[in-house]
């Protein structure tokens, strides 16, 4: 007898609710739309790494040194956090859909790239300034980041020699 007393109250309160399409996400052909991390304006990603690295070039041809190298530190940093984001979601699916690991894999490899970059930028700003010892960790880092295999980690060891922090040249170029 309690349950059928209970279905009148039931009912009520289905029909109280809005009538607006909860699956949204399901139902919307656009899907675009609610995939507010995908466009270019977002805080959140590679191009906003690339936009602060082009916001330091301008700062630093205009000679704006102490905001260019906060332009680059703020890439540099972003561009980090996004390399830890990947490589989380890249474990956390690992062994569950291989199409997951695969593209943060790749995005991965892609955020090492501009974090390499915004170290070789505040390296060449350091540089100019005459702070070697603040360029030395980002161009060994830059190695560490990108193998010494590649263009860029060998632009960094050249540099180290250059600097005189290392003697050897390396011929594995």
């Amino acid at each position: 007898m309690k349950i059928l007393n209970s279905i009148p109250i039931a009912l009520s309160l289905i029909l109280a609710l809005p009538s607006t399409d909860f699956a949204l996400a399901e139902t919307n052909n656009d899907a675009e739309s609610y995939k507010v991390l995908s466009t270019d304006n977002d805080k959140l990603s590679i191009n906003s790494v690339k936009n602060l690295l082009d916001q330091g070039d301008i700062f630093i041809e205009a000679g704006d040194f102490d905001n260019a190298k906060e332009a680059y530190d703020n890439a540099r940093n972003l561009a980090k956090q996004l390399t830890g984001f990947y490589r989380d979601l890249n474990g956390a699916f690992r062994g569950l859909d291989a199409r997951i690991p695969k593209e943060m894999e790749e995005k991965g490899r892609e955020a090492l790239k501009v974090w390499a970059e915004a170290n070789a930028r505040l390296v060449a700003l350091y540089i100019s300034k005459n702070e070697h010892e603040v360029a030395v960790p980002l161009l060994v880092e830059i190695i560490k980041l990108m193998t010494p295999s590649s263009i860029e980690a060998k632009n960094a060891y050249n540099q180290l020699l250059e600097l005189g922090f290392v003697e050897t040249p390396y011929s594995g170029f």
